[in-house]
């Protein structure tokens, strides 16, 4: 063989390798999206999440990868999912609030945005709504007037109303809590409560049966548990006569009475608005945990019909939404 061919095949054996390095395709951002639930009961509140994630330029297997995992209502798998994120290298973490202190213990350094938090102050996620610190942020429900606005509608449906059972995963502090509010309030309308304690699925039909006589409605505090076995709360509840009031308007679909609170699908689209920020290079500890302006009141007309509950025509006109 030549010299010069020589040299040429070695400079190409030598440059080959260099070239076909710097054409592979770049690592994509990568969201770790931790949900609470189940896939199916978290299905629209991923949706709205991707989709406002498309609207700002974040395609799904194009310009971003998504890890999702599913802790189907069980608290310790939260650790699990976020141990395995690390490994993962993922760039943000996208959950709510049940899962951020477990999380927290795992990564202090990927920066995790919860869509929903009962009380993110009381449980250390952040150290204050406008400067957060660490590496969390997301948006609060911490707001005292909502289980008392919830029991002041139940009412205004059931005047006769003087007992009310409250549901609540005891194992949950966010969830005390919130069943404490509910209690403060239910003290100045002279209202008695019933707790139905539970900490695990297999708790929710036994606390149904020992359900005093007398009880006339269901306050429902939302939490994983609660929310992955929303069905079968839903199905007990009218069984033994007792329309529900809710925090989500997504509970309903499956029997339950009426809801009020924020519109969950639009925290999960600003959830990826604060995802976007982050990605693009924004702090944690710079973005100011943020709290719903507007609450919308649904109620299931459905519901209310085979429960023989009889709604005031001026509740409904004050209604945002009536499923029928």
């Amino acid at each position: 063989m030549r010299r010069r061919e020589f040299i040429t095949l070695l400079g190409a054996a030598t440059t080959c390798p260099l070239t076909a390095r710097a054409q592979q395709p770049r690592k994509l951002p990568t969201i770790g999206f931790l949900g609470a639930g189940t896939s199916s009961v978290w299905s629209q509140w991923t949706v709205a999440f991707v989709q406002r994630l498309h609207e700002l330029g974040w395609v799904e297997g194009r310009t971003v990868t998504i890890e999702y995992r599913w802790a189907e209502g069980r608290p310790e798998r939260y650790s699990e999912i976020a141990t395995e994120f690390v490994r993962l290298k993922v760039d943000v973490i996208a959950t709510v609030g049940s899962a951020v202190p477990a999380t927290m213990q795992v990564t202090t350094t990927i920066p995790i945005v919860f869509a929903i938090a009962v009380d993110p102050i009381g449980t250390g996620a952040v150290a204050s709504l406008a400067k957060p610190g660490g590496n969390v942020t997301g948006f609060s429900m911490q707001t005292i007037e909502l289980p008392g606005k919830r029991i002041e509608l139940l009412r205004a449906v059931l005047p006769d109303l003087l007992q009310l059972a409250v549901i609540a995963n005891v194992g949950y502090p966010a969830a005390l809590h919130e069943a404490a509010e509910v209690q403060a309030a239910a003290d100045t309308l002279g209202i008695e409560i019933e707790m139905l304690e539970i900490r695990r699925a297999e708790d929710i039909a036994p606390a149904f049966d020992k359900l005093k006589s007398g009880v006339q409605a269901l306050y429902v505090c939302a939490d994983a548990l609660i929310n992955t076995n929303i069905a079968r709360i839903n199905t007990l509840a009218p069984g033994a006569r007792l329309p529900t009031a809710h925090p989500f308007r997504e509970f309903l679909g499956t029997g339950g009475f009426m809801s009020y609170g924020a519109k969950t699908t639009d925290l999960f689209r600003r959830a990826a608005d604060l995802v976007d920020k982050i990605l693009k290079g924004a702090k944690p500890a710079d973005l100011p945990v943020e709290q719903p302006t507007t609450f919308e009141l649904v109620v299931n007309l459905t519901a209310a019909k085979a429960l023989g509950i009889r709604i005031p025509e001026a509740f409904l006109l004050r209604a945002d939404e009536v499923i029928e």
